[in-house]
């Protein structure tokens, strides 16, 4: 018995009346009304949101911005919706009612616009009060649980071409800002240039103010020291002045009698000078006899000598010695001395009577004198005293210009420190005045000073800056053509699922016969494999030429659903097979198993980690992969890696239906009668 035979002696029994073909027709529709009809329910629901009647409440009062025309953005919006036609949009009074009516499920949701809308979208052009503009949206997932995140996309849309226009309007008020703030930069570039040339000679002549004050502070040092000098010549001509009051006073005090004294010494020295003269006459007789006595003793002698030489009393040679002797006698003898007294005595009396003449005649000049002397001496101690009252002002006017000059040196002190300060200080603002000048005049070069294309086109950049350029490698053209390759694959596993409710995986006439096992459960899957062709093929036609899938490669794309339901065939024909009716139910937990580890809707990273192992080792997950690429027009390569990983799960079924016909070929009471009839 050949592979086919046993193919085809199954297939005959299947269709051998009505009711079997009724039932393999049935069965062949199974992933059409499954594939089909739900990508036709769901094939593109966002183009018929115009169906959904939605609230639209405008409660914008508008606002005037600081330049241009008034703003009435509300409006602008809820006109820009209702001429779009995404949702049945119908206009409510109040967000009072609107909230009501989506409570109660009349309107899907409603949108609210609140009265100061367009004030706060041209608020940014007052930094003071800036705020954002809110679109307040009212759903209800008792109407629908998808409808909120639908909405969410609208406001998006609305939100990203609301704050698109108002960010251009922004944007160029802030340019045209930049262009006053160049100018203006401009002009303090200007004025920090002069300011700078001014700064400049601020700081030559801090600089010869600082030489100035230096000098100052250097004399002011030099007369302090000077009238520190004059303060103590002061105090010492003071002193002296005191002094000499004193002294002239006491002078004064003693020469008041000078007058009457000097008259008395006049007339005493004339009378002295009279006497002297009487005297001086007196000693000269004395002298002149003392001569005339002398003389007169040596002739005697003489004579004596001479009488008794010649009496021979002595010889002359005895006289001459006698007179010799005489003569030495004489000249030291008392008479020699008395003259000699006598005559200095004369001498000095004679002095002394010219002096007292001398005397008489001074002392006249005194007397004479001494009353204007001692008017003078009266008037030098009322000078002193005036002049020792006026040196004890002027050393208190000195001491008094001390402590000034002392403030003064200290002043100049102070004065050549914020000198030198002030040099400093207008060297460093002639620096930065110069430093501020040159950055003011590169920051306005850095300030924009756009023109009115510049701004305009600027704006639009500032208000939306980041544009996504989508290049898609592989596009899915609707909802429907995006949910296809995971609901195709998913109706053919069902499709072959529910083949086997109807379907004997192996037929008790080929476990009697001596064909191998292969060959038995090669002819058992063929059946199963014959059908799911033909529901793949009328699936395809049905979503290709009835839908519009419009497959990128429709053939490859057919010719790869056979080989995915080739797989499914033999892995649930050979899992049946060996388990019998238990399998059907593991069949069935596979298949929610790959339901949710495929990676159809949501990514398959997104599952949880023990997902991950079911969604590698099934082959739902790689159909679905090898179905969007071959749909959307993707890359191919990894298409024949999939299709010998199918050929792989085929060949896994056919071990395991061969298993199945062999446990199988042995007949016992169970098979007889099975607790679980197939």
């Amino acid at each position: 018995m050949t592979v086919l035979r046993l193919a085809r002696s199954e297939l005959k029994r299947m269709t051998g009346g009505l009711l079997p073909k009724l039932t393999i027709l049935a069965l062949t529709m199974v992933p059409l009304l499954y594939g089909a009809v739900y990508l036709y329910a769901n094939w593109d629901p966002y183009g018929n949101l115009n169906q959904i009647d939605a609230a639209l409440v405008v409660e914008d009062t508008g606002a005037k911005p600081a330049s241009g025309p008034e703003l009435q953005a509300g409006q602008k919006v809820a006109d820009s919706l209702v001429e779009g036609h995404v949702f049945n949009w119908q206009r409510v009074t109040t967000t009072a009612e609107a909230d009501a009516d989506v409570e109660s499920g009349k309107y899907a949701f409603a949108l609210k616009i609140p009265k100061d809308f367009s004030a706060n979208l041209v608020s940014p052009g007052s930094f003071d009060a800036a705020n954002q503009a809110m679109l307040n949206v009212t759903t209800n997932d008792a109407n629908n649980y998808l409808l909120s995140t639908i909405v969410d996309k609208l406001t998006t849309a609305v939100h990203s071409t609301v704050a698109k226009e108002v960010g251009e309007e922004t944007a160029n008020q802030l340019l045209t800002g930049f262009g006053t703030i160049h100018a203006s930069i401009v002009k303090a570039s200007d004025g920090a240039s002069q300011l700078a040339d001014g700064v400049g000679k601020l700081s030559d002549g801090a600089a010869t103010l600082h030489d100035g004050t230096s000098k100052l502070s250097s004399g002011a040092s030099e007369l302090l020291a000077g009238q520190n000098k004059l303060r103590d010549g002061a105090n010492q001509l003071n002193d002296g002045a005191g002094q000499l009051s004193a002294g002239l006073t006491e002078l004064k005090n003693k020469t008041a009698s000078l007058p009457a004294d000097s008259q008395k010494l006049a007339d005493g020295a004339a009378q002295v000078a009279a006497g002297n003269a009487q005297l001086n006459a007196k000693v000269q007789d004395v002298v002149g006899q003392l001569s005339a006595f002398d003389a007169g003793a040596r002739d005697r002698v003489v004579g004596s000598t001479q009488k008794l030489v010649a009496s021979g009393v002595i010889t002359q040679d005895q006289a001459n010695k006698i007179l010799a002797d005489f003569d030495t006698a004489a000249a030291s003898g008392p008479v020699t001395d008395a003259k000699a007294k006598i005559s200095a005595d004369a001498s000095q009396i004679q002095q002394l009577s010219d002096g007292s003449a001398a005397v008489s005649a001074g002392a006249a000049k005194l007397a004479g004198a001494t009353p204007a002397l001692t008017g003078a001496i009266g008037q030098a101690s009322a000078g002193a005293d005036q002049l020792s009252s006026g040196a004890a002002t002027l050393a208190a006017g000195e001491q008094s210009a001390v402590n000034g000059t002392a403030a003064l040196a200290d002043g100049a002190a102070r004065l050549d420190d914020g000198a030198a300060q002030l040099a400093s200080g207008a060297a460093t603002a002639a620096d930065g005045s110069r430093t501020l000048a040159s950055e003011l005049a590169k920051g306005a070069g850095k300030v924009p000073n756009p023109n009115d294309a510049q701004k305009s086109e600027v704006s639009k950049v500032i208000a939306d800056p980041v544009a996504v350029n989508n290049v898609s490698q592989a596009k899915a053209g609707s909802y429907g053509a995006g949910l296809a390759p995971f609901f195709l694959t998913l109706s053919l596993w069902i499709g072959v699922f529910m083949l086997v409710q109807a379907m004997r995986p192996i037929t008790q006439r080929a476990l009697a016969s001596n064909a191998p096992s292969w060959k038995i459960a090669v002819g058992g899957w063929l059946p199963f494999f014959v059908v799911s062709v033909l529901q793949a093929s009328i699936l395809t036609l049905v979503v290709d030429l009835g839908l519009g899938l419009n497959a990128a490669h429709p053939v490859w794309m057919w010719l790869f659903m056979l080989a995915a339901v080739m797989a499914f065939t033999a892995l649930i024909q050979g899992i049946v097979a060996l388990l019998g009716t238990p399998g059907k139910f593991v069949v069935l937990i596979l298949l929610v198993l790959q339901l949710v580890s495929s990676g159809g809707t949501f990514p398959w990273q997104t599952t949880p980690m023990p997902l991950h192992v079911v969604h590698e080792i099934m082959p739902m997950g790689y159909v679905v992969t090898g179905m969007r690429h071959l749909i959307y027009g993707g890359d191919l390569s990894m298409i024949w890696p999939i299709v010998l990983g199918l050929l792989g799960y085929t060949v896994l079924g056919a071990a395991l239906s061969t298993l199945a016909v062999r446990k199988h070929k042995f007949w016992t009471l169970k098979s007889l009668k099975p607790e679980i009839a197939v």
